[in-house]
């Protein structure tokens, strides 16, 4: 396969993977959550290595996406003393995190190829070098078959507990009530989170993973009230932004994951203005009703 289509086919599966848990982000009001976990989740990495000593152990892995409900667990700490809020809270700990992962990796892991530059823009454009090889036969680029991978996992996880995660999200009482756990349910969520972005870290770095999660959600969510929908507007404009972002940068010779990210923001934008335009046109009618009425 050409590396061009590898490169756009990585982005598009990790748009999507990412687009789902991102949905469920934004409507509980937790947008900042996904920028924290993808920052904490190189503590994991490294705190890991520190065990293993090998960067393709497994367990690299598994201490990432432990830390992501970690990182939640912290923050929902601070903000049940009452003494900050939220996103105070989310401001404290992430930074925090992340920092003393950097500064481990600068004293004591300086050898070892933990890169802090690709951990925050990825190393999209060097996809297509790492190869699946089963028997002497190469299947392709790994980052395709992890991304496809994880957006499996994610679309069975939410068809499977959909009606759970829709509950949870909207009215925690009302799901205790039906006998769910908010608290399950919650983390679970948050795992599905960490567990995406700890896939798609590698290929495509911090920055683009929050971009990802956030931005074609959050303009999902101003297009539609209709949550199916919404999941499915943010898969495809989390697609659109993978292939007309690599095909920016190519043309400029610029960041892949800075255009992707570009035109994350740049679609959610149009939809703000597409919200705004329709809320107005609407008002109008409202009032131009009223004006009948009493004429």
């Amino acid at each position: 396969m050409n590396a061009e289509i590898e490169i756009q086919l990585i982005a598009v599966l990790t748009a999507a993977s990412c687009a789902i848990p991102g949905v469920f982000l934004v409507l509980r009001k937790m947008s900042m959550t996904s920028d924290s976990i993808t920052h904490t989740i190189l503590l994991g990495i490294v705190l890991a290595f520190f065990v293993v000593k090998d960067l393709s152990s497994p367990f690299l892995l598994i201490g990432a996406a432990v830390m992501g409900p970690v990182t939640v667990w912290l923050t929902e700490l601070l903000t049940k003393t009452g003494l900050l809020s939220e996103d105070s809270a989310t401001g404290m700990v992430f930074p925090l995190l992340f920092a003393i992962a950097v500064i481990l990796i600068t004293r004591y892991a300086g050898t070892a190829h933990l890169d802090t530059d690709s951990v925050l823009l990825g190393e999209l454009a060097f996809a297509p070098f790492d190869r699946l090889i089963i028997g002497g036969l190469d299947m392709g680029a790994k980052g395709v078959y992890i991304s496809g991978a994880l957006l499996i996992v994610n679309v069975v996880f939410t068809a499977v507990f959909y009606k759970e995660i829709l509950v949870v999200s909207f009215d925690p009482v009302l799901a205790s009530v039906m006998g769910f756990s908010p608290a399950v349910m919650h983390y679970g969520l948050m795992g599905m989170a960490s567990l995406t972005a700890v896939g798609a870290y590698e290929a495509v770095g911090s920055v683009l993973v929050t971009a990802f999660m956030i931005a074609p959600a959050a303009a999902a969510y101003l297009l539609t009230e209709d949550l199916k929908k919404m999941l499915v507007i943010s898969v495809v404009i989390g697609g659109v932004c993978g292939i007309a972002g690599y095909q920016t940068a190519a043309f400029f010779e610029v960041s892949i994951a800075g255009a992707m990210a570009c035109w994350a923001g740049g679609i959610f934008l149009c939809a703000v203005l597409w919200s705004w335009w329709r809320r107005k046109q609407a008002a109008k009618r409202v009032i131009k009703n009223i004006i009948g009425k009493e004429s």
